[in-house]
């Protein structure tokens, strides 16, 4: 295998919108997570942002960046999109989709991710056992349902499996082998990921094999060791959503850049900056 972490980051998030750029003791959480990716030695760092604020942050921290369109409906197409300008070639043959809200995941176990894409594996993932009936019946804690092989046979905002045990919580990791990802993204949405709102449900429906392992402690972006508070981001006036388009929409037609750009402005930095297939700076 021969994989790279790709991190989707974007200002206009329904979770926690503005999170690449949370203050996380004087560091945007999007610095943590590039070198929470750098420490697990999977392969090098992508990651595909919206902004150029975002962008600068992620090389200042030592990654590559590609900027992505803000309309792409999920964080799996955004990874596919920044790979695919990333590396047309195909060079990397494993895409490691690494959510950007996770600042307290062990770096041993992205690892431990990667490692479990093996047996045919399509698409590889973690869970994390919780004894919590609060956890159980909420449906915010996705709940996944494996056979004794690691093989997952549904993820669900249910109480499931019935009966007396553990419950496992589904950790938002996904290692995708490239092929797999390029059918994932160019298939539509499926009935039961409509219903349960869970994309990689589309992946069970379509045939693909998800093997998932388990680590001990679930990382949560809500409870992030150290404590951290969203910085002030945007003005009244101008929304996540808005200012995202218009940064990306001015890079594609070639606009001139604002002189305080700061995406551009790191001229000694060996990070790479790729505004899509056909435009790209070193930076």
């Amino acid at each position: 295998m021969n994989p790279v972490v790709v991190i989707p980051a974007r200002m206009a998030s329904t979770r926690l919108p503005g999170k690449p750029l949370a203050d996380i003791h004087g560091r945007p959480m999007i610095a943590w997570m590039v070198d929470l990716a750098k420490r697990a030695n999977a392969g090098p760092v992508l990651v595909a942002a919206c902004e150029e604020e975002v962008a600068e942050a992620a090389l200042k921290a030592g990654g590559n960046v590609t900027l992505t369109d803000p309309d792409l409906p999920s964080g799996s197409d955004r990874v596919h999109a920044a790979l695919e300008a990333f590396d047309p070639a195909g060079r990397y043959d494993v895409a490691v989709n690494l959510q950007g809200d996770m600042p307290t995941m062990r770096a041993a176990d992205v690892a431990k991710a990667v490692a479990a894409l093996r047996d045919g594996a399509d698409i590889a993932t973690l869970v994390s056992p919780s004894t919590d009936e609060s956890e159980r019946n909420n449906p915010n804690v996705v709940k996944a349902v494996r056979a004794a092989d690691g093989r997952c046979l549904y993820f669900t905002r249910a109480a499931a499996p019935h009966g007396d045990g553990p419950i496992e919580r589904h950790v938002g990791i996904y290692v995708y082998r490239r092929d797999a990802l390029a059918r994932f993204v160019a298939a539509p949405p499926s009935p039961l990921e409509r219903r349960e709102k869970l994309e990689q449900l589309r992946a069970l429906e379509m045939g693909m094999i998800i093997r998932a392992d388990s680590i001990a402690d679930f990382p949560k972006a809500s409870t992030a060791r150290p404590t951290w508070k969203p910085r002030e981001l945007f003005s009244a006036n101008v929304s996540p959503e808005n200012s995202e388009r218009r940064r990306f929409r001015a890079h594609r037609r070639g606009a001139p850049s604002n002189s305080s750009s700061p995406c551009l402005a790191h001229s000694n930095t060996s990070a790479r900056l790729r505004l899509g297939p056909r435009r790209r700076f070193r930076v």
